[in-house]
């Protein structure tokens, strides 16, 4: 087959899939609250049934343990599904709007429907919770999906592929496996939302795609979050906070803690802990760094960041770096101006809270921005002349697990956000109704208006 008929084929494979997404919803099965319902049980039995065969997937694709599996992928999923089983019935419910005196009499209120067919792009560093983690949300908003894991992570795809379907409807959700070439046939397709996790450069891509059709898109990417320490912190606990968090996946977190800013008074301290934790943190984790490209990436940002280095030794053959700490690196290094996505944690002094509130502010939008502080004035103060998609004070990664905090960036780090109620929400259009009744119809509603009915619309609508 030549290269010419092997694209045709796998671009008529796409369509079809999309096509077979779309008829499952033209044909009205996932509006009502049974379907909805039945879906999401049957993801539930699927991650309680196939628990085995997942963490197996992860640990080849990644190298991670099922233990950490679990605690990163099935558990969150896990716990979403069942707290979406419980709130659905009441999300799905109208919502009721007070109207004014100049549209009275009547009843306002806003309807969530479907907004029909959805492209899921996965992405391959928590396989299972950033790819189904958004169809749960799709799903419970009444949607078909279209599926897309990471080429990055197959087996953990080829495990949503095979099995996935036998729990739920099959028709409604299309897994479809393939490289970034598949990405990018699926996103010539109509979609009524494109939900992506990944890099600020591909999402853009993404963006520009799905521009073509007016698609809604969702864009959870990444970018640089930092730590913030104040002098007032709590040094053992946030040093071992931070090495925990970094040590997560070998580093491979869009949450992880990119970079730390540290008062001055404290640094030393700070660096000590740090050098004690990094190490005892990651020895724990099992996680592989998750090609030889990404690796050499690493590698690469230890030898160009003109800061010292502690740590940082590179095995290739296990596909392994050990964490680093790097103090002082140079501002406009690779280190300071990429998302690092790895075991490496540059750390900078700075005089106080507010230069570390201007450093911040002089950068791209953090996906996550943490705080180690006793005091609340400098929380507020972080919290008020910051901006970014999360804040976590005095601890790392936790804001994840709460169902109903929304999760996602701002500016360079995403566009919109899920979890819980959000979830639904994102994948839901909420279309507004006016009912009123058609007496009583007295004419002097209508044009044209006498002097004594041009007053009272002035004083009803002004």
């Amino acid at each position: 087959m030549s290269v010419t008929e092997i694209a045709t084929a796998r671009t008529s494979s796409v369509g079809d899939e999309v096509g077979i997404a779309r008829q499952a919803f033209r044909d009205g099965r996932t509006r009502s609250f049974a379907w909805r319902q039945a879906q999401l049980q049957g993801l539930l039995r699927f991650i309680d049934e196939c628990e085995g065969d997942i963490v197996t997937a992860i640990e080849s694709d990644l190298g991670r343990g099922a233990m950490a599996s679990f605690m990163a992928d099935v558990g969150p999923v896990r716990h979403e599904i069942r707290h979406t089983l419980a709130k659905l019935n009441t999300w799905m419910q109208p919502t009721s709007v007070p109207i004014s005196a100049a549209t009275a009499p009547g009843k306002a209120f806003t309807v969530p429907e479907p907004r029909g067919v959805v492209l899921v792009l996965g992405t391959w560093n928590f396989p299972l919770l950033l790819t189904l983690q958004p169809l749960v949300s799709a799903l419970a908003a009444g949607n078909t999906a279209v599926v897309k894991p990471s080429d990055l992570a197959d087996a953990t795809g080829r495990v949503l592929a095979e099995k996935l379907p036998r729990y739920i409807d099959g028709d409604a959700v299309r897994v479809v496996l393939g490289d970034g070439m598949t990405n990018r046939e699926l996103l010539t397709h109509r979609f009524d939302h494109t939900f992506f996790t990944g890099s600020t450069k591909v999402g853009k891509a993404v963006m520009e795609a799905s521009a073509k059709y007016l698609t809604p898109v969702t864009l959870e990417l990444g970018g640089k979050s930092p730590v913030i320490v104040a002098a007032d912190a709590d040094i053992e606990v946030a040093a071992r906070r931070i090495a925990w968090a970094k040590s997560i996946n070998a580093g491979q977190t869009c949450i992880a803690p990119d970079y730390v800013l540290v008062e001055e008074s404290v640094r030393p301290r700070l660096v000590s802990r740090l050098l004690e934790e990094l190490p005892a943190q990651a020895a724990a984790d099992t996680t592989h760094i998750v090609n030889r490209h990404h690796l050499d990436r690493l590698a690469g940002l230890l030898q160009t960041n003109g800061g010292e280095t502690f740590g940082g030794a590179v095995d290739e053959s296990a596909l392994s770096i050990a964490p680093a700490l790097v103090t002082d690196p140079d501002l406009d290094s690779e280190l300071m101006t990429e998302e690092i996505f790895g075991p490496i944690l540059p750390l900078i002094s700075v005089p106080s809270i507010a230069d570390a509130v201007e450093f911040i502010n002089e950068r791209p939008k953090p996906l996550a921005l943490y705080l180690f502080t006793e005091s609340r004035g400098v929380e507020e103060t972080v919290i008020g002349q910051t901006s970014s998609g999360v804040v976590g004070v005095n601890h790392l990664l936790y804001q994840l697990l709460v169902p109903e905090l929304p999760f996602g960036g701002v500016g360079d780090s995403g566009l919109g956000r899920y979890h819980g109620k959000h979830g639904f929400d994102t994948f839901s259009h909420h279309k507004a109704v006016l009912r009123k009744p058609t007496r009583p119809d007295v004419s002097v509603a209508y044009p044209p208006y006498g002097s004594a009915m041009r007053r009272v619309l002035r004083k009803l609508m002004g």
